[in-house]
């Protein structure tokens, strides 16, 4: 099964035209050649009939049951057909499934739920950020890492503006990432020895706490933001995906907790 979400999904299904069963300007015949020629499956086959027989719904079955390398692979495939057929204006609609394409391909964290949320907070910098992690992480770890340092502090700092309680000065990430947790109630005193598991809640709450300040070292050694000699080696994508993958479960734990406290 493909780590695809529902918001890459219809990114796809958007470029590809699919909402009317279709996909691209491919007959059954031609559909199922592409299939042969760049995964070397059927695509009619009764395996991939599940959600229906249309192309769409076979192709939705796909991305379904099969695994993110292949998927990736056959989404680069459709990609570059369709720019034989497709219109210039959805260029920008292109390159946002070359990155999900590319992510899958990657097997680099799934950054769609941090897309939604900066969406839903209107934060038009935080998405940014997201953007750049996204596109750095295998052309650029040490940018990839000093902007999983800075998503964490953008993270801190919205949900304590968007609780009445903005940043003042310049406090470091583990200030930030302390005062946020006490906003939110996740500090480990606030959890009560009476409840069941709470040495194990307090000490996951305390790792939490770390994450930030971890990131913050890592940036100081290896990211982008500080000069170092010009003979400095840099770190690998894999080390980059294990920062940003930290940076981004925090951030999602913290926005999702500030979403439902608020109600």
């Amino acid at each position: 099964m493909s780590s695809l979400d529902e918001r890459e999904k219809r990114t796809l299904e958007t470029l590809f035209g699919m909402s009317s069963g279709y996909v691209l300007n491919f007959s059954n015949r031609t559909f199922g050649d592409f299939f042969i020629d760049n995964a070397d499956i059927d695509i009619h086959s009764t395996k991939y009939r599940s959600r229906g027989t249309s192309k769409a719904n076979k192709l939705r079955a796909f991305w379904h049951l099969e695994d993110d390398a292949l998927v990736g692979g056959v989404l680069l495939a459709l990609i570059e057909h369709w720019q034989g057929t497709g219109d210039s204006e959805e260029s920008e609609l292109a390159e946002q499934c070359k990155s999900i394409a590319n992510r899958l391909l990657a097997g680099g964290p799934n950054l769609s739920p941090l897309k939604e949320m900066a969406a839903q907070f209107d934060g038009k910098h935080l998405a940014q950020q997201v953007r750049r992690i996204e596109h750095a992480i295998e052309t650029d770890p040490d940018l990839a890492i000093g902007t999983a340092k800075e998503l964490i502090e953008t993270c801190c700092k919205t949900i304590l503006a968007e609780r009445g309680k903005p940043v003042t000065g310049t406090p470091d990430i583990p200030a930030l990432t302390k005062a946020t947790l006490k906003e939110l109630k996740l500090v480990p005193d606030g959890i009560p020895e009476s409840a069941r598991g709470s040495d194990v809640i307090k000490r996951l709450l305390s790792n939490l706490a770390t994450v930030g300040k971890g990131l913050a070292e890592l940036r100081g050694l290896y990211g982008t933001g500080h000069g170092r000699h010009g003979k400095t080696s840099g770190l690998s994508p894999r080390h980059a995906k294990l920062a940003v993958g930290a940076a981004t479960t925090l951030a999602r734990f913290l926005f999702e907790t500030h979403k439902e406290s608020s109600k």
